[in-house]
């Protein structure tokens, strides 16, 4: 399988296929998928954006803010269930580093990826906060 990683600019992306890939993946579990201009407005105002496209077909999509210098916090990763496991999340995940290389990238996991994340060179941080709405 030969799949197209590359940034894109998230206003120019159908949403319908961003919402397919986030249902499929399952983190639309997690996120306002039934609001779509909400979600049109998060990947909108993305500043980094990279996609993974198979024969043009959106299959999985990474969604940052990035000062590009100091910190990326990657808000999404998703990859469409028929592609997870294959290497598309890794090579989102080293196309957004790619971008903004001497940055720290920081996530907040979903709790079913909490063993992924440190196969593949994350370590856990102790001291995250949030202030919900």
């Amino acid at each position: 399988m030969k799949w197209d990683v590359e940034r894109e600019n998230g206003a120019g992306l159908d949403m319908d296929e961003v919402l397919d890939v986030y249902r499929s993946s399952g983190l639309g579990e997690r996120r306002p998928v039934a609001d779509t201009d909400r979600m049109a407005a998060m990947v909108r105002n993305a500043n980094l954006v990279v996609t993974c496209r198979i024969d043009g077909a959106l299959v999985g999509i990474a969604r940052s803010v990035s000062d590009f210098s100091y910190v990326t916090y990657l808000s999404d990763i998703a990859v469409s269930a028929p592609y997870q496991r294959s290497g598309i999340g890794r090579a989102l995940m080293d196309a957004t580093r790619k971008e903004a290389p001497q940055a720290k990238i920081v996530l907040l996991s979903a709790p079913a990826a909490t063993d992924y994340y440190p196969h593949i060179g994350f370590t856990k941080h102790d001291s995250a906060w949030v202030l919900n709405p």
